[in-house]
């Protein structure tokens, strides 16, 4: 893929504070057109590489590409094609939502700003708040002007940080929708942290893992949960609690009772039917199962907790 293709190149990307590498030589590439989820544990250095590839934070080592223009060389025309939106950023506090809003499209230098920001405002549910202060509405409310802010500047690749942490479901499912919409309109690029697996599975075409700075794991969302060999079955049964328990340990399985009549069993999928099968022959009597297959929340939480069931290569 050449460079023309990506919008954002990141190459060897390091920052220090003292002896302490928040990042630790980092590369990856953001497509045109694709969402790529970078995630990890608190600490991981997520937040610190989004810093760094605004310009907000210097790196001590590295390079950063936007449109295939270097950001050092080239800051103020990188900006104006890009944007960031988080639940964390402040605007600007003592002025109201829609001063801060029209600051903004000047700053981005938008045409016809009053009628962007309207439409922008009613996408978000926030032109109510218009003539209040910044600083006077709720965490919620100012993650919703901050998207607005986001958008504004219609840019081709957004930094999202968190965003949808102080907001509730409906809004957050109208954030994601048109995130869609406009990834597949207009084929708008997007680098996107967030806690949220369901959310990063639903938006994003790659995932990288970050840990202690370094990435640990590149791949799409089905290739990470793929990386985890076992799935975890949940049995509900009548009949003997020692019983299952031995039969389970014959082979060699990791199990445990939430209840007496429910069991928690970690296995591979193909050892399923097999253990179903003994269990009835030895008169258990089967009430319920539900299979939980890996998802990226298991990804996420064996990363974190340093697990062997997750392989870090392909």
């Amino acid at each position: 893929m050449n460079t023309k293709e990506n919008v954002l190149e990141v190459k060897h990307l390091t920052k220090i504070y003292g002896t302490y590498k928040a990042v630790d030589d980092i590369s990856f590439v953001v497509p045109k057109g694709s969402a790529i989820g970078l995630l990890g544990p608190n600490g991981a250095g997520k937040t610190t590489t989004i810093q760094v590839l605004l310009g907000v934070t210097l790196s001590n080592g590295g390079s950063i590409s936007y449109f295939g223009m270097n950001f050092e060389k080239h800051r103020q025309a990188c900006l104006q094609m890009i944007n960031f939106a988080s639940s964390f950023n402040s605007l600007q506090g003592r002025i109201t939502v829609w001063e801060n809003l029209i600051v903004y499209a000047g700053l981005y230098e938008i045409q016809n700003p009053d009628k962007r920001i309207k439409e922008l405002a009613e996408t978000f549910e926030v032109a109510d708040l218009f003539s209040m202060r910044y600083w006077d509405i709720s965490a919620g409310q100012k993650t919703r002007v901050n998207l607005v802010k986001a958008f504004i500047n219609d840019p081709e690749l957004i930094l999202f940080d968190e965003p949808t942490a102080s907001l509730d479901p409906d809004i957050s499912d109208k954030l994601l929708s048109l995130i869609e919409r406009l990834k597949k309109e207009r084929n708008l690029s997007l680098l996107y942290t967030s806690h949220d697996m369901d959310e990063v599975a639903r938006v994003c075409d790659d995932v990288i893992f970050l840990d202690h700075g370094k990435i640990v794991a590149h791949d799409t969302p089905l290739g990470l949960t793929k990386r985890i060999e076992h799935s975890r079955l949940t049995i509900v049964f009548e009949g003997s609690k020692q019983a299952v328990s031995d039969i389970l340990s014959k082979h060699d399985l990791t199990f445990t009772f939430p209840k007496d009549y429910s069991v928690n069993i970690k296995l591979g999928e193909s050892l399923i039917p097999k253990i179903i099968f003994n269990l009835s022959k030895e008169g258990i009597w089967i009430t319920d199962i539900t299979i939980h297959k890996p998802t990226l929340e298991d990804v996420f939480l064996s990363i974190a907790r340093g697990s062997n069931d997750f392989s870090l290569t392909h």
